[in-house]
């Protein structure tokens, strides 16, 4: 069984957020990491210069890891970074797909071009890194996906195109599952609840964000710690046998809904 220090592990938005944090909790954990973002601000985000931030970081811990400037919209960019990979690692054991975009906006005030780009991004860019990357895999014997989802995907107010794209991810996720099993090629989807990361910032601080965070088991919103250690988890042996799943790290917010009154 190979090693985890001898393993490569790709993450797609893996220098800000909850990407940022599964790079850097990877990274500690003895998994060679290659990490790709935009460092220019993205919709619905606030934010930026993801590489060198994370740089620091992993500079702080004495950790390395590989950071790639890609835009996973596009092909040619997608096929640029996983050739990088390859030449420099010799295979791809694991792959998280995180890369995202969150802008708001109802079906009133969505622009055509706007949600174009969101299922560019949220959508197509799994399939285009999934797709470079399997091949690789089933030469190797196998390997690990894990799709970062999203509570969106069963609909939120104001977040139409991230919905649409993250309810795409869901049934995505599901059908790798099935068109993957004989590959051996395990494929899992970890599905954040309200996490603080730079999509949240200011929406943090309202009072519904904090009225959300008072539903879960800890009355504490998610950090992105929170996610890391999951998908650290999915992608681990000790995850052999899941495959197909979707693992909800909410603290219960989604699942449960809103708290029942007392009655008094």
């Amino acid at each position: 069984m190979t090693q985890v220090g001898e393993r490569t592990v790709v993450v797609t938005g893996g220098t800000f957020g909850i990407g940022q944090a599964i790079t850097l909790l990877l990274a500690e954990r003895g998994w060679r990491v290659a990490a790709c973002g935009l460092d220019a601000p993205q919709p619905g985000s606030m934010a930026e210069n993801g590489s060198a931030a994370t740089r620091r970081l992993l500079e702080d811990k004495a950790l390395s890891a590989d950071l790639y400037e890609c835009d996973v919209s596009r092909s040619a960019d997608v096929q640029r970074f996983v050739s990088a990979v390859m030449a420099k690692n010799g295979r791809i054991d694991a792959l998280v797909n995180n890369a995202a975009i969150h802008p708001r906006g109802d079906i009133l005030s969505t622009t055509e071009e706007m949600f174009d780009k969101v299922i560019d991004v949220n959508l197509k860019g799994m399939f285009l890194v999934t797709k470079a990357i399997v091949p690789s895999m089933i030469a190797a014997g196998g390997g690990v996906i894990v799709n970062v989802g999203s509570g969106s995907a069963w609909g939120k107010a104001d977040l139409l195109s991230y919905c649409a794209s993250k309810g795409g991810v869901h049934g995505f996720t599901m059908a790798l599952a099935y068109d993957l099993l004989q590959h051996h090629i395990r494929v899992n989807c970890l599905v954040p609840g309200g996490t603080v990361t730079g999509m949240t910032t200011g929406a943090h601080q309202s009072p519904g964000f904090a009225q959300a965070a008072a539903k879960t088991v800890t009355g504490r919103h998610n950090q992105p710690e929170d996610m890391a250690r999951a998908c650290a988890f999915l992608l681990s042996d000790d995850a052999e046998q899941i495959h197909g799943a979707f693992l909800d790290v909410g603290g219960f917010a989604m699942q449960g809904g809103p708290i029942p009154a007392k009655r008094g």
